[in-house]
């Protein structure tokens, strides 16, 4: 049985999210040991909101939840990377694929990459 260890980031570890189908990373998020208990529990992605300070299901008010398909835990750990199926097909709440859409060159210039999936505003409002 794993024990993930939480204390090293002050109750919270790393969650790298990774399409399970593409290999696209689509977000990197983090989970306290309740989060990580419900995702275990339900088979959907559940975080810790640094800035709301409370647990969030991934999708609940866009709809695009995430089911976990694997799950992997890096050698100390205190990271974890999840396989997902990602529902709706946006994992950034900006409405794209990926929270991972702007290129940076070495002059650090930014360009957005892909397409919107949805219109944030129409989702979560102002």
């Amino acid at each position: 049985m794993v024990t993930l260890d939480f204390k090293k980031g002050n109750g919270l570890i790393p969650a790298i999210v990774q399409d399970y189908r593409s290999g696209r990373v689509l977000m990197v998020a983090y989970m306290n040991d309740d989060a990580w208990a419900l995702t275990l529990q339900t088979g959907e992605a559940h975080y810790w909101s640094r800035s709301r300070g409370e647990i969030w299901h991934k999708g609940e008010i866009s709809g695009n939840i995430q089911i976990v398909k694997e799950i992997f835990a890096d050698c100390d750990y205190d990271a974890i990377l999840l396989k997902v199926e990602q529902v709706g097909g946006a994992a950034c709440h900006l409405g794209y694929e990926s929270c991972f859409h702007y290129k940076v060159t070495s002059n650090r210039e930014v360009t957005i990459i892909g397409e919107k999936v949805f219109d944030p505003e129409r989702v979560y409002g102002k």
